[in-house]
């Protein structure tokens, strides 16, 4: 194994370290084994739930007395991949329950007349009505799409379809959990129920049945900070019946299993996401690998009803790594999507001036927020040129030299921030976004307001705030789960290793009517050859026990 392009960790070292002095071996072998353990601590930081090892790799794994293939150990080696043993349990752990509910149909009959009333006929394919049927007569069901291709639209109707089949078989209604990975992402999609349910073809009391809170996955698994453990688990299950979970390419292995093993029997699982953004920060491909390996409860919805235009050619265009076209459309310079051509500090200066102004009249938390939202800087990178630490700190300085913003310390009328910690405490998730305004409730006071996911407004005094940052800008992974009318999409002039065509497409697919880009040519082009690819044994594993194997 090769070190030279690897920024190994001081974890990384002490780790593989750690289980070498603990190992079988000799000296010599000993220095072979840390360098696997060392490769092996390095994936999974970089999101890879295994690696992949040679045979001359798993013979001396084999001798360590540290490996087995049955997680007694702490490593675990199967075939040619090693796992932590952590890992490989929650690979298990996903795959054996992922498997359980795959293996259930359910019974029902009469449907079709139902479905039409949700789903009345048209001349082509309605991919969210065979959606709907699938997660009528599967427990198990991801439903995957683009923006725009009415994924919250679909599952308020399969909701509605379920709970009419329950009301006419037991007059029980059944009790469905609405769920997302953040606050932002928990935000938009209580929105969007809101607004879907008013539209179902269904009566009064089937609305009422379908719920509009959404919580955040911690929150609905009960955390128990600063353990790692949740109050619903294998041995004490949710009570729902559904769970809805939105925003799905976002969990990662450890999360998703921990879901997974707190479902009740006999209970519903509906997954939506993107498959074609960005993975989870953390290990694991889960919305991937769950959509390769069961493209049989996999339902895509390929027609986008909102998302339409250049933005949406230019995402098709990305997706497609058509990077030549995609290109050529940026220089275009159409109104929705163009190459931004103007000095960049100057051009996001400039847009802050709306919010910033209603600041300073009084205006309400909602409206300076609206406003805020309007536009965002989405960035690759946390540093560098073009990095979000270095645009944060150059507007700060520009808007503190146009005297737009009064910024003798830390905390100022106007400062956006970003939380970058849970805590349960303060009721605030890592992604959550506030601003910081006079409180016109206590003279005037700074206070730092935020929007919460049940859509209420909470203040804290600054100081009670540990963990944040300023998010003039921010980046592309912190974003997902939002939408805002305009983005500016930053990347760096020199390729970096988390430079992916799908990083690319999760910062576009935030804008609703305008996109810039801030990019040269070879960066681009360069970027959009390459994917993400991490190292899994999921949809092996799934597939191989669909077959009957072990």
């Amino acid at each position: 194994m090769k070190q030279d392009d690897i920024q190994f960790s001081r974890l990384d070292y002490a780790f593989s370290q750690f289980l070498s002095q603990r190992s079988q071996l000799d000296k010599e072998q000993k220095k072979s084994f840390e360098s696997i353990v060392l490769h092996l601590s390095n994936a999974q930081s970089c999101g890879h739930s295994c690696i992949k090892v040679d045979k001359e790799e798993q013979e001396l794994l084999s001798i360590s007395g540290l490996v087995d293939d049955s997680g007694t150990k702490p490593l675990v080696l199967l075939g040619r991949q090693l796992y932590l043993q952590r890992y490989w349990n929650y690979e298990c752990q996903v795959a054996e329950k992922i498997i359980a509910l795959t293996t259930v149909t359910a019974k029902v009959k009469n449907t079709d007349k139902l479905i039409e009333q949700y789903f009345p006929d048209s001349d082509d394919v309605d991919w969210q009505k065979e959606a709907a049927k699938a997660a009528i007569k599967n427990p198990f069901t991801i439903v995957t799409g683009g923006p725009g291709t009415g994924k919250t639209t679909t599952v308020v109707k399969i909701l509605a379809l379920l709970q009419e089949l329950a009301m006419d078989a037991s007059k029980n209604p059944l009790n469905i959990a609405l769920a997302a990975p953040t606050g932002k992402a928990a935000m938009r999609l209580q929105e969007s129920i809101g607004n879907s349910k008013q539209r179902l073809p269904s009566s009064a009391l089937i609305k009422q049945l379908i719920p509009e809170k959404v919580v955040t996955l911690h929150r609905l698994l009960g955390a128990k900070p600063p353990s790692p453990y949740f109050r619903y688990n294998a041995s004490t299950p949710l009570p729902y019946d559904i769970i809805v979970v939105d925003e799905v390419s976002m969990i990662d292995l450890a999360l998703m299993s921990k879901l997974l093993s707190a479902l009740k029997q006999n209970a519903r699982l509906i997954l939506l996401g993107d498959k074609d953004q960005l993975a989870s920060v953390e290990t694991g491909t889960v919305l991937a690998d769950l959509s390769q390996a069961l493209p049989a409860y996999t339902q895509e919805l390929k027609v986008s009803y909102r998302f339409s235009g250049n933005i949406k050619n230019f995402a098709d265009k990305v997706n497609a790594q058509d990077a030549e076209s995609a290109w050529d459309l940026l220089q275009q310079e159409h109104a929705d999507v163009s190459l931004l051509n103007e000095d960049v500090i100057h051009y996001i200066v400039a847009k802050q001036d709306a919010y910033l102004q209603l600041i300073k009249q009084g205006a309400s938390f909602s409206e300076c927020l609206t406003a805020f939202n309007a536009f965002q800087v989405l960035s690759a990178t946390r540093k560098g040129l073009y990095s979000v630490e270095d645009i944060n700190e150059r507007v700060l300085q520009q808007l503190k030299d146009k005297q737009l913003i009064q910024a003798s310390a830390v905390w100022y009328a106007g400062r956006p921030v970003m939380i970058t910690q849970n805590d349960a405490v303060l009721q605030l998730y890592n992604g959550d976004v506030g601003l910081c305004m006079p409180d016109a409730e206590n003279n005037r006071q700074l206070m730092v307001f935020f929007l919460l996911p049940d859509g209420s407004i909470r203040k804290y005094l600054p100081s009670r705030l540990s963990y944040c940052e300023t998010v003039f800008a921010m980046t592309i992974h912190k974003s997902q789960g939002s939408e805002f009318d305009e983005v500016l999409l930053l990347l760096p002039e020199v390729m970096n290793p988390i430079l992916t065509k799908e990083l690319i497409y999760t910062g576009l697919t935030r804008a609703k009517k305008t996109l810039k880009v801030l990019s040269g040519k070879a960066v681009f082009m360069e970027t959009l050859q390459r994917k993400v690819e991490r190292f899994s044994g999921l949809v092996e594993r799934i597939e191989n026990s669909r077959l009957g194997e072990v």
